[in-house]
């Protein structure tokens, strides 16, 4: 089973970050998988294909250059980020497949949690919710970013649960000009941030293993 715990809260990203790559580092083929879950101090984050020029205002709050995929990103209180240090060898499965996991089990929580109509969008990684105001419109509701070493992969998926949204005006979310972004709150849904960390980490270990006991059996 995937071993999964909290960090206290609220966590500062340098931390976790450098706690990440150590883990990573260390481990061997026979290494457990884990799950991270935490909730952030302010900080936005540019990915390996982050350009400044998306931030557009950042006040007050840090930036860190990460080493994971993707663009900029807010991290704060109120979103869940599930850190997933996972050896895809041994699950015997591609990124591509691995990032569709991934959003495949936040579409699975939001959908428990009774969330209806979030989506993919061609092109954009991550997981959309319909906005209630504008017909057709998508807000982002759960942004990706992955990092892969010597086979295996750490970073994750972050979740807005009940969240101050307006850092988020201050940057191109994910290298996207005018994207909106909107929480679980905002979706009519009043869930604990620890509730919602359990349910990601759940279904993310039984995806890890439901791929595993499929690898090891062909």
């Amino acid at each position: 089973m995937t071993l999964h715990k909290w960090w206290p809260r609220p966590a500062e990203y340098l931390e976790v970050w450098q706690a990440m790559q150590a883990f990573t580092e260390a481990r061997d083929a026979q290494s457990a998988d884990e799950i991270w879950l935490v909730e952030h101090s302010p900080v936005y984050t540019l990915g390996q294909a982050g350009k400044p020029e998306h931030i557009l205002d950042s006040g007050s709050i840090p930036i860190v250059q990460s080493n994971r995929g993707g663009q900029v990103t807010y991290h704060g209180p109120g979103q869940v980020v599930a850190y997933c240090l996972v050896d895809l060898r041994r699950m015997g499965i591609y990124v591509k497949e691995y990032v569709e996991m991934l959003e495949d089990v936040v579409l699975g929580v939001l959908g428990e949690l009774g969330v209806a109509g979030a989506c993919r969008k061609s092109g954009a990684p991550g997981v959309y919710v319909p906005m209630a105001d504008e017909a057709g419109e998508l807000a982002k509701i759960a942004a990706l970013g992955i990092k892969v070493r010597k086979g295996c992969a750490y970073h994750g998926i972050a979740l807005n649960v009940a969240m101050d949204l307006s850092p988020f005006l201050g940057i191109n979310p994910c290298g996207y000009e005018g994207l909106r972004t909107v929480d679980l709150s905002a979706c009519g849904v009043d869930v604990s941030l620890g509730r919602v960390g359990d349910l990601l980490a759940g279904r993310l270990s039984d995806s890890f293993e439901a791929y595993c006991k499929t690898s090891h059996s062909v």
